[in-house]
């Protein structure tokens, strides 16, 4: 069937992958076929190529090299690199994938294929029932003659790319998350359990979950337009005289298993964000709306792929990264009178703490534009923001007319770290406190988040001392 010849994704090349999110999905054996998929067909192994394999072998992925040539080829390649292969493998025939698998002593729904032929690596893992990754094949420069099964090849991925938004069915293997595997329906079939009410409408299908998607969005903007809600507008150059707060963050993070050109990219899209609403001011009784101000985060506006958490699993995404910035302006306002009227969180164990560690470092969630972060001045004077970058770091300030008669403060108990089953969790409770300015009384306190947030990095990383049993 021609469904045997579809990826369940695909990548630029090896380098394009994100192992980081492999990892997270429970992934831990990948197979690579070595002819331009690896290297231009018969070359040596890179050093580039070398330092690769080092790379997501420190990751905790065992490999194995799945090539049709000869044992002295495969040797050859892997003189610099320690991995495991099988020569003259007879791809596609699954009898090979299922013996790779076995070699690695691993089940075949945690190992993925990646290589450049849909013919040959792609329809044998998929018959073999293993997830794969088709790679853009190496060619040379000037190279022009491709071979009858490239174009082939072209034509079938056209066919992929439409297919796939539709009918989710088409994907004979998809990459997801292990042990919270879905079924996956033909449409009508999916058509037949909404009809049943078993499932939401925007589950039937890619299409109508964006339909639903953009209903959402189009009911927020007609509320918000025919809404008696008053939102902050004016921007002034000058600024207000009196400092209530301020942040400043490093954008980048350089952590095990951070994609670093994810991490770039959100320092690009923050920048363009802060400029959205830099020096912006907020009256009493107006309302500050993220996406009011930021707007669609498009390729045309300027924005690149940083990381994004969908369903439960950290992806490359348009705009990603603007979460940590949204982040950034609950913070401000934690230390100030003004009101959060809207505010929602995914988990704050993204990667591993740098350094001590910082209550609500990162936590806040925003998506557009349904998923918003908005705050109220709820006070008699007016406050204003001011956002900015300078390199990698990214500054950010609230000021107000004069100052107020009360200290905020964010307090943490109880922090630490346990597994559940399979995953691990960081657990604590996230208090907001109130001070007397002059006398440094406490008046209060409250709940802020009772926090149960699932590590979304390797949990090798958890520091012992904060892991219970």
């Amino acid at each position: 069937m021609i469904r045997m010849l579809f990826p369940s994704e695909t990548a630029r090349s090896i380098f394009d992958i994100d192992y980081d999110r492999l990892y997270q999905l429970g992934y831990r054996g990948l197979l690579f076929d070595i002819d331009n998929t690896l290297v231009h067909h018969g070359d040596d192994s890179t050093p580039e190529v070398d330092a690769f394999f080092a790379r997501i072998h420190a990751m905790g992925f065992s490999t194995l090299m799945l090539s049709n040539n000869n044992e002295e080829r495969i040797t050859r390649f892997l003189k610099n690199i320690d991995a495991d292969y099988i020569d003259e493998a007879g791809k596609p025939d699954p009898a090979c994938y299922h013996t790779a698998c076995e070699k690695l002593g691993l089940p075949k729904d945690q190992v993925v294929m990646i290589g450049d032929q849909l013919f040959t690596d792609i329809r044998g893992a998929n018959r073999a029932g293993i997830a794969s990754i088709l790679v853009d094949f190496i060619r040379l420069p000037g190279e022009t003659w491709l071979g009858w099964h490239r174009y082939a090849e072209f034509a079938l991925l056209a066919v992929w790319r439409i297919g796939k938004r539709i009918f989710p069915g088409w994907i004979p293997q998809k990459l997801e998350k292990k042990g919270t595997g879905k079924m996956h329906h033909s449409i009508i079939g999916n058509v037949m359990r909404f009809m049943r009410r078993e499932i939401l409408f925007c589950e039937i299908s890619p299409l109508t979950y964006q339909i639903s998607l953009q209903k959402e969005i189009l009911k927020r903007k007609i509320k918000d337009t025919v809404g008696k809600e008053k939102f902050a507008k004016e921007r002034r150059r000058k600024t207000l005289p009196y400092v209530a707060a301020t942040h400043r963050s490093n954008m980048i993070r350089r952590a095990p298993g951070v994609d670093l050109t994810l991490q770039e990219n959100k320092a690009v899209n923050i920048d363009l964000a802060c400029r959205t609403f830099n020096h912006l001011v907020i009256h009493p009784g107006e309302t500050f709306s993220f996406w009011q101000n930021v707007g669609p985060t498009t390729e045309k506006r300027g924005y690149k792929e940083g990381r994004i958490i969908k369903d439960g699993v950290l992806m490359p995404g348009l705009g990603g990264g603007l979460c940590n910035l949204a982040n950034t302006l609950h913070l401000l306002v934690l230390e100030s009178p003004l009101t959060v009227t809207e505010l929602h969180f995914h988990s704050d164990a993204l990667a591993p703490d740098e350094g001590p560690r910082k209550p609500f470092s990162s936590g806040t969630c925003v998506s557009y534009s349904n998923i918003d972060f908005r705050f109220k001045n709820t006070t008699d004077q007016d406050f204003q923001i001011a956002a900015w970058c300078e390199g990698e770091m990214n500054y950010a300030a609230l000021l107000c007319e004069h100052e107020y008669p009360y200290v905020y403060k964010l307090a943490e108990e109880d922090h630490h770290f346990v597994k559940e089953g399979d995953k691990y969790y960081r657990v604590s409770k996230i208090w907001h406190e109130t001070y007397d300015r002059k006398t440094g009384a406490f008046i209060s306190r409250r709940l802020l988040r009772d926090n149960h947030s699932e590590v979304m990095y390797d949990p090798a990383y958890i520091p012992r001392e904060l892991l219970r049993e």
